[in-house]
């Protein structure tokens, strides 16, 4: 009876246990569609860095979780049905000539991308052709965490990722 008795005495306080609400929380910010993006941009290596720095465009909510992928124009190939189509390749992406092999690289951060040339400590970039140099072209795209945890995504094939992020040639911003 004694537990009986206690048990009642403690649902009893439990249940009344009620005082006045409690301030207001502070409002959060407004939810949304979290959406991949892209950009093109055009880049020429000189010395002595052999590197570009690509800023994004402001105010485009990219965030620090982001992946941000590279890819180079590597070249147009015949396209089924006639004409041609670009062929992407992903950053890093190494190159083999007749006077060593070096790389094409990135980092980013959510707010830029540094494009640069890499290659062993001997190698000498200003003995490289305009054709590895000047008017390189560039694809970033920007994948929101969400979609780049998608265990369908192959970052390797730049169709593929620009089809799984829900954007097409119209919605890539150039860069100047």
């Amino acid at each position: 009876m004694k537990y009986i008795t206690s048990f009642i005495v403690l649902a009893l306080l439990l249940v009344s246990c009620e005082g006045p609400q409690g301030p207001p929380g502070f409002n959060g910010l407004n939810g949304g569609e979290v959406l991949a993006q892209s950009f093109e941009v055009e880049v020429d290596f000189f010395a002595p860095t052999f590197e570009s720095v690509v800023i994004f465009p402001p105010n485009r909510g990219i965030q620090a979780s982001d992946m941000t992928l590279i890819y180079i124009l590597w070249e147009e190939v015949p396209a089924n049905g006639g004409g041609t189509t670009d062929l992407w390749r992903l950053l890093p992406q190494t190159v083999y000539t007749n006077i060593g092999e070096f790389q094409y690289n990135y980092d980013a951060t959510n707010g830029d991308a540094r494009i640069f040339l890499d290659g062993p400590g001997n190698f000498d970039f200003n003995n490289l052709g305009p054709e590895f140099l000047v008017n390189q072209v560039f694809r970033i795209v920007v994948l929101p965490v969400e979609q780049a945890s998608n265990p369908l995504l192959d970052i390797t094939d730049y169709n593929s990722v620009m089809n799984l992020a829900g954007l097409s040639d119209s919605d890539i911003i150039t860069i100047q």
